[in-house]
């Protein structure tokens, strides 16, 4: 068979894959709270709270939108017109043209070119959470952290062009199953990284000071059968109001991390709860699901990237011979920014449903559905979450279930309903 043959075979085998992985895993069938719960559960808030939060995401929604759209249409007209590869030619013109300077540097370029663009709209949006005391970074605060972010992101990013290229550089037919298989075992290997390595450079992290608190946390843990390295606190109050925890890393570089927020201004008892929320994503192997589905995942875009190589009148819109040289780095953004579009509700969805799994985790774990539901009202307070979003865009963005889906879950509960 030729490389396209098999590239396709290979592509239709991670596909089954994909599918068994996520139909073993992620809990398909879990109903949601009952409404009539819910609608309880809404009338039962503050209704200034309510009014507030609601305020806070009406002025969010038209620089988040025109920040998606821009987003998208600054892909397209770098991956869909000429201007993408002229620019990869730039940047590695004082390098003699060589194609590593075009994959890195260019790439970087090009992604600049995106964020730039879009940064009069990430500033509008450090004012509004500002304004509504969510965020008490100042401008200074800010940018160093967006700037961490573009370093970090750089470094992996490059590295990622790199050895993308590089194989096609190396392996002009067959660079798809190299690429493949170097993608997956690029999300395996940050999927460990990440947590011990990224985590520290936004955030400083100590050892929770012995006390009563740090001991029930490890106890919890052991009793779940999901034993953490330590538990850490988080100096997140340096930038922010809001309130978290969670269960980051994998096997050796397991820990809990609370943020001192969470501390501040949560009862020991809620903290528990949120915890045992965070024990049940490692319990039912959630961030080893995510790793793999994300390793097939991966290993799928690069194939299908090799497979719209073939679409001359793609190639000739981006002005490039072939999508494995870097010139096409603007149309590989172009199609990954389309591709994130299509798939985003279907993540939102198996995320929504994994998160209601780990609620009802917490709720079995701790048997105090009246602490849950405080500590989801006052998550709900601090961190001004839209209590009942409006169904289309909860439908399309939202990661968990909302604030009076959890609360009416351990209401549910408490009434014996699992």
């Amino acid at each position: 068979m030729t490389p396209r043959m098999w590239a396709l075979v290979s592509f239709g085998v991670l596909v089954v894959a994909l599918v068994v992985v996520a139909a073993l895993t992620v809990p398909w069938h879990r109903a949601p709270a009952p409404r009539a719960d819910q609608v309880a559960a809404l009338g039962q808030l503050p209704a200034e709270q309510v009014a507030r939060a609601r305020r806070f995401h009406a002025e969010l929604r038209p620089g988040s939108y025109a920040g998606m759209a821009l987003s998208l249409l600054v892909a397209l007209v770098l991956g869909l017109t000429p201007i993408g590869a002229r620019l990869v030619e730039l940047a590695g013109r004082p390098f003699g043209d060589h194609w590593l300077a075009r994959a890195v540097l260019g790439g970087m370029l090009v992604v600049l070119a995106g964020e730039l663009l879009t940064l009069p709209l990430a500033a509008w949006r450090h004012t509004i959470v500002v304004r509504y005391g969510i965020s008490i970074q100042s401008w200074g605060g800010w940018g160093a952290d967006l700037l961490k972010s573009f370093a970090v992101g750089a470094v992996l990013g490059g590295l990622a062009l790199a050895g993308f290229f590089a194989v096609t550089h190396a392996a002009p037919r067959w660079w798809w199953a190299f690429g493949a298989a170097g993608a997956a075992g690029l999300v395996v290997l940050l999927s460990f990284v990440l947590p011990v390595v990224v985590e520290p450079i936004f955030n400083k992290f100590t050892a929770m000071p012995d006390g009563p608190l740090r001991t029930e946390l490890i106890a919890l843990a052991a009793a779940d059968g999901v034993p953490v390295r330590d538990v850490l606190v988080a100096d997140a109050s340096r930038r922010t109001r809001a309130v978290n925890a969670y269960v980051s890393g994998l096997g050796p570089t397991r820990r809990i991390v609370v943020y001192d927020t969470l501390l501040t201004e949560a009862t020991p008892e809620e903290v528990v709860s949120v915890t045992a929320h965070e024990l049940g994503h490692a319990k039912d192997g959630d961030v080893l699901t995510g790793t793999l589905l994300g390793a097939l995942g991966a290993a799928l875009a690069v194939i299908a990237l090799y497979l719209l190589g073939s679409w001359a009148g793609l190639l000739r819109l981006a002005g490039v011979d072939s999508i494995g040289e870097p010139r096409a780095i603007g149309l590989l953004l172009a199609v990954a920014a389309v591709a994130g579009l299509l798939s985003g509700p279907g993540q939102a969805f198996v995320s929504r449903r994994i998160e209601a799994r780990a609620d009802q985790h917490s709720l079995a774990l701790t048997g105090d559905p009246a602490t849950f539901e405080a500590m989801q009202r006052r998550l709900g307070t601090l961190n001004l979450s839209d209590p009942d979003p409006p169904t289309w865009e909860f439908l399309m963005f939202a990661s968990h279930p909302s604030t009076v889906q959890r609360m009416a879950a351990a209401r549910a509960y408490a009434r014996g309903e699992r």
